[in-house]
C-alpha cells in the first residue's frame, strides 16, 4: 500500500505496519515487541491493546515508586529505558528497525527525535496541538507523563502527550512509545496508525504477524514475567 509522502519526516524506504488485534498481558506484550527486534528483516509498526490494568517502568526504574504511584495496576518492567507509564489508557505503538537501517546509527536523541517529530505531525493532522519539548519542562517525577524530557511530545499547555523508551541491540532498534488517552471515536486506532506510518516511510503495508505462541510463553516465562526481573530494583 502506498504511504502519504511526507518527505519532512520520512526515516524508512519501506515499512509493515501490524494491527496487533490480539490484546496480551504485560509480560507476553514485552515478549512480542523482543521477538520482532530479533526477527524482523525490514521496520515493523505495532499498534496494539492491553489485556487488563497494565503499567510498565523503564528498565533503570524503580518498582517501589511505581507502585506508590499507581497501586491499582500490575507491573511489567520493559527492556527499553523511559519512565512509568499507565496503560490502561493510552494509545500505545512499539517500532522496530533492523541493523541495516540507518536509523539504527544514529545518536539515540536523533533517533528519538526523529520518531516523534512524525508522531507531532501525525497528532496536529488530527486537530491536536502538538509540539516537541526543548527539555526544560523537566519535572523528575517518576511517572513518564508528569516528566517530560527533551524531544516529548507536549500540548498547548505543556502538559506531556508522548513519550517513549528505546534500546539499541545487534539486531537493530527498539523503539516502545505510548500516546496519552486513547483515541476518541471519530478516530479510530488504524487511522491514526496509517497516517503515522505514511510518515515515518515512504511505502507502508498492512502485514499480520504470527508468533508462536510458545515462543512468547518461553519468553515471557524467562524474563518479564518473573518477579525477579520486575523487580530488580
Amino acid at each position: 500500500m502506498r504511504g502519504v509522502d511526507y518527505q519532512k519526516w520520512v526515516i524508512f524506504k519501506e515499512l509493515s505496519l501490524w494491527m496487533d488485534s490480539v490484546k496480551r498481558s504485560g509480560p507476553e506484550t514485552m515478549a512480542v515487541d523482543e521477538w520482532l527486534l530479533e526477527t524482523a528483516s525490514r521496520p515493523v509498526l505495532r499498534v496494539y491493546d492491553w489485556a487488563g490494568d497494565w503499567g510498565s517502568l523503564g528498565y533503570f526504574g524503580k518498582l517501589e515508586a511505581a507502585r506508590a504511584s499507581l497501586p491499582e495496576v500490575c507491573w511489567v518492567r520493559r527492556w527499553t529505558g523511559g519512565g512509568t507509564v499507565d496503560h490502561r489508557a493510552d494509545w500505545t505503538y512499539t517500532l522496530v528497525a533492523p541493523q541495516n537501517e540507518p536509523l539504527v546509527r544514529w545518536r539515540g536523541a536523533e533517533s528519538y527525535r526523529r520518531i516523534h517529530e512524525a508522531l507531532v505531525a501525525t497528532l496536529v493532522d488530527e486537530g491536536r496541538m502538538a509540539r516537541l519539548s526543548t527539555g526544560t519542562e523537566e519535572t523528575g517525577a517518576a511517572l513518564c507523563f508528569e516528566n517530560p524530557v527533551n524531544h516529548d511530545v507536549l500540548d498547548a499547555a505543556g502538559a506531556k502527550l508522548a513519550g517513549a523508551g528505546q534500546r539499541r541491540s545487534r539486531q537493530g532498534l527498539l523503539h516502545q512509545g505510548s500516546v496519552a488517552g486513547s483515541c476518541c471515536t471519530a478516530l479510530s486506532s488504524k487511522t491514526r496508525a496509517t497516517d503515522f506510518a505514511g510518515r515515518l516511510a515512504l511505502e507502508w503495508q498492512l502485514t499480520d504477524f504470527q508468533p508462536e505462541p510458545a515462543d512468547l510463553a518461553r519468553r515471557a516465562a524467562s524474563r518479564y514475567g518473573r518477579a525477579g526481573w520486575t523487580e530488580r530494583r
